[in-house]
C-alpha cells in the first residue's frame, strides 16, 4: 500500500542526506502588547503561516522573489523524483526549463475565473505538479507506486517536497501548549488561511516537535474552518471570510464571539472586521510581519488586540 503523506515525511526524516532550509531566525518586533480580556470569546480562528508556523515572508509562497531559492528547490525536486531522464532536452539547466513550465501553470491558475466577483483564485500546488508529471509521462516517466501512490498522491508528495525546499517552517514558541490549553478551557478553534494539501501535516509535525500530541481533530473544528485550497479562493477573497463566518453562525457562534488571529494586517484584518470578527494581530517576528504605523492606526485594519507572543491569547480569552 502506498505511503500516506505523513508516512512519506517520516521516510524523509530518516534520510541524513537531505538538508531542508530552516525557518527564519526569530527577530522580535518592538511593540507594546494590548491583551485586555475579551470575555465573550467562544471561538479562536488561526491563520497558519506566520502565526502558528514561522516562515520567511510570513506566508507560503508559490514563486519566491529570490530566484536562487527557486533554482535550488527545483533542482532538488528534479533530483529527488528522478525527473531529468524524462524531461525534454532544452538549452540551459533542467531547473530553468522546469521553472518556465511551472510559472506558466501557476499563472494559468492565478488568472482562472472565480465563482464570485472580488474573489481571488487559489493556486493548488498539487494540481500544478500533477500537470507537470503528466507532461513527463509523455516521455515515459514512471515512479514507485507502492511508495508514492497514483499521480495525485505523487503530486501531493512532490508539492510538499518542493515547498519544503523553498521555505523552512517551524512552530512558534509555545504553539503546542497554547493550542492545548485553549482546548482544555473549552474554546473552540478553527483555521482560516491560505493553505495547501500538506499544510495540516506540516502543522502536526511542528507541534509534535514541541511535545504536543499533534492531534488536529482534537484541536481544530473543520466545520469552523476555511482553508484556501479547499474553497479554491485565497486571501483576501470576501467569500473566504463570509463562508467561515456563516459556518460559525450555523454552529451557534455570533461573529462577535469569534477572535481571528493573524500576522497579516491589511489583507487579513480588514476582511475579518467586515464580517464582524474580533481581531488580533501577532507581531512576533520581523520575518513574518510587515507593519507601518499608518496602517496600524487605520480603523479599517486596526486590530482589537496586539500580541507580541502567541501565548498572550490565553490572557485575552481568559484561558
Amino acid at each position: 500500500m502506498a505511503k500516506t503523506l505523513s508516512e512519506y515525511l517520516d521516510l524523509l526524516d530518516e534520510r541524513s542526506n537531505l538538508i531542508f532550509p530552516k525557518a527564519p531566525r526569530p527577530r522580535p518586533i518592538k511593540a507594546t502588547p494590548s491583551i485586555k480580556p475579551l470575555p465573550d470569546t467562544k471561538v479562536v480562528l488561526w491563520s497558519v503561516y506566520g502565526t502558528l508556523l514561522s516562515i520567511d515572508s510570513g506566508r507560503l509562497l508559490h514563486q519566491h522573489p529570490q530566484e536562487l531559492r527557486m533554482q535550488i528547490a527545483l533542482q532538488k525536486t528534479i533530483e529527488e523524483f528522478k525527473m531529468w531522464y524524462s524531461m525534454s532536452r532544452k538549452p540551459g539547466q533542467p531547473w530553468e526549463y522546469m521553472l518556465q513550465q511551472y510559472n506558466g501553470l501557476v499563472e494559468d491558475q492565478r488568472i482562472a475565473a472565480t465563482a464570485r466577483k472580488g474573489d481571488t483564485r487559489e493556486i493548488d500546488s498539487t494540481v500544478v505538479w500533477a500537470k507537470l508529471i503528466e507532461r513527463l509521462q509523455r516521455n515515459d516517466y514512471n515512479w514507485d507506486e507502492s511508495t508514492y501512490g497514483g499521480i495525485e498522491h505523487l503530486a501531493a508528495k512532490v508539492a510538499y517536497f518542493f515547498h519544503a525546499m523553498l521555505q523552512g517552517t517551524e512552530a512558534f514558541e509555545g504553539c503546542a501548549e497554547t493550542l492545548a490549553r485553549l482546548g482544555q478551557a473549552g474554546i473552540r478553534q478553527g483555521l482560516l488561511d491560505d493553505a495547501q494539501q500538506f499544510t495540516l501535516v506540516q502543522l502536526v509535525r511542528a507541534m509534535r516537535k514541541q511535545g504536543g500530541e499533534g492531534n488536529l481533530a482534537a484541536l481544530f473544528s473543520p466545520e469552523l474552518s476555511g482553508l484556501s485550497h479547499q474553497l479554491e479562493i485565497r486571501k483576501p477573497s470576501p467569500s473566504l471570510y463570509s463562508t467561515v463566518a456563516a459556518r460559525c453562525e450555523s454552529r451557534g457562534f455570533e461573529p462577535g464571539q469569534v477572535l481571528y488571529l493573524t500576522n497579516r494586517l491589511t489583507d487579513d484584518l480588514g476582511m475579518a472586521k467586515l464580517v464582524g470578527f474580533r481581531t488580533g494581530l501577532l507581531v512576533v517576528d520581523e520575518s513574518c510581519t510587515t507593519l507601518s504605523s499608518a496602517d496600524l492606526k487605520n480603523p479599517e485594519y486596526r486590530p482589537d488586540r496586539l500580541l507580541t507572543d502567541l501565548r498572550q491569547v490565553l490572557d485575552i480569552v481568559g484561558a
